[in-house]
This record gives C-alpha cells, structure tokens and sequence, in this order.
C-alpha cells in the first residue's frame, strides 16, 4: 500500500478524503468552530469565507494526489464534525498527524479515535517508522491524544515562526513520538 484508505472506520468516526461536494458543510463547521480554533491555528484567525474553503479543498485534493498530506473529514453520524490528516512533513520515515474538532464534539473521544485509526495506516505505508504529533505547549487539550495513544514527548523546541503566534500560543512546541518497534509492543 503506498497511501492510505480513502475512507476509514473507527466507531465511533469514519474518517473519509474530502471531497469538493463537501464545501457548504465543511465551510460551516470551520465557521462555526472559529471561536475554539483561533487561539491556536494561524489560518482560523480572520474570515473564513467559502472560497478560502474551496482552496482548502483543492489543496487537500492535489496534497493527496502527490502523496505529501492525506486530509481526512471526521464524520460521526454523516455530520462532518472536523478534520484530520497525516502529512510528510517531519523528514524521512516519519509522517505527522495533525487535527481539529467542532468545539461541540470535544470531550468524546473522537479525535483520539481518529488519530488511532491514522496511526494504523500510517503504520501499513512503506518506509514509516514513526509518526509524530506537534502541538502548542499551552495547548493542553492537544496534547492528551498522544499520551492516551502511547506516544513518547521527544523534544520542546521554540523554532521561528513563519506566522505570529496566535492568541493562546506560548511559541513552544511540543514533539511527541511513537515508533513502529513501540506500535507493535503495545500490540496496536
């Protein structure tokens, strides 16, 4: 396998590669989730408007065709409730995860879920021999989906910023990092 399903099922989300049909939904999920991304993510600050989803879409298409990101909708029910995605972007043997909730669907378990479900695919692509989850130091809330999934804090590291910090970033980031040798001894 040399990219990851399409679509993946993890009850109690399936996780499935957007698609452009999903613009008016996916548009008011980000919109309404502003509020609770905007202290921690650099595009959510300012308006968000249908044609910034639109890129977003055509960008997640062409980054999947490319194999550098395969972004995912988190959907529990049908209802497109966030977005997750794994992404070449930590060097060699290594994919990164990365993820956002609907601020009504945080405290379930779902992004954990979802990450999980990630982490085996991940797992099944040739040549990945860790995965990796960056998040803000301040960001605790970001940082309990690692550690629930048996990732190992690796490195904080305040490095430039291509972007100024956001309203709720401290500028440290925090590396976690699980392995495949750790993967297969948790029996994953």
């Amino acid at each position: 396998m040399d990219r990851p399903a399409e679509s993946i099922e993890r009850p109690p989300v399936l996780l499935r590669r957007w698609r452009q049909s999903d613009l008016y939904r996916a548009h008011h999920v980000v919109t309404e989730s502003l509020p609770h991304l905007r202290p921690w993510m650099a595009w959510a600050v300012g308006e968000y408007t249908l044609d910034t989803m639109a890129r977003f879409l055509d960008d997640s298409d062409r980054k999947w065709r490319d194999g550098a990101e395969f972004g995912y909708a988190i959907t529990v029910g049908g209802a497109i409730v966030g977005c997750i995605s794994l992404m070449d972007r930590v060097g060699p043997g290594g994919l990164e995860i990365g993820y956002w909730l609907h601020p009504a669907h945080t405290g379930r378990g779902l992004v954990t879920s979802a990450t999980a479900a990630l982490v085996e695919q991940a797992f099944a692509l040739p040549g990945v021999e860790h995965v990796e989850i960056w998040h803000d130091a301040a960001n605790t809330a970001s940082g309990g989906v690692p550690h629930r999934l048996g990732f190992t804090e690796v490195e904080r590291r305040s490095p430039p910023r291509e972007t100024p910090l956001t309203s709720g970033e401290c500028g440290v980031d925090v590396v976690w990092r699980l392995t495949r040798r750790q993967h297969a001894a948790a029996g994953s």
